[in-house]
């Protein structure tokens, strides 16, 4: 099987949030897979799931902006579009909520 990633991802297990609609929706993932540039979620369903995104990482508070690229049954697909910012940082009050979570 060629690999068509520009960069190499990484098996991982993580507890992660889909985070949208300005904070106020979020639904439970587990990420599966994970490269510099993208990620692979497991989701119940991925219905109702939004093209574009914030994908909180449960372990270190970090949120990444993502778009989606593939859904399948069980799992999406997305790319990073930004750098990730962190809720745990004093200065992002917009989604200090989420640290409860």
């Amino acid at each position: 099987m060629d690999e068509r990633r520009s960069t190499p991802r990484r098996r991982v297990l993580k507890e992660g949030k889909i985070v949208f609609a300005d904070g106020v929706r979020v639904l439970d993932c587990t990420i599966r897979d994970m490269s510099d540039t993208g990620a692979r979620l497991l989701i119940a369903n991925p219905l109702g799931v939004p093209q574009h995104f914030l994908l909180l990482e449960k372990s270190s508070g970090l949120m990444h902006p993502v778009s989606v690229i593939w859904h399948r049954k069980d799992c999406i697909g997305v790319k990073f579009d930004g750098p990730a910012t962190s809720i745990h940082d004093e200065a992002n009050k917009r989604f200090s909520r989420l640290r409860c979570l």
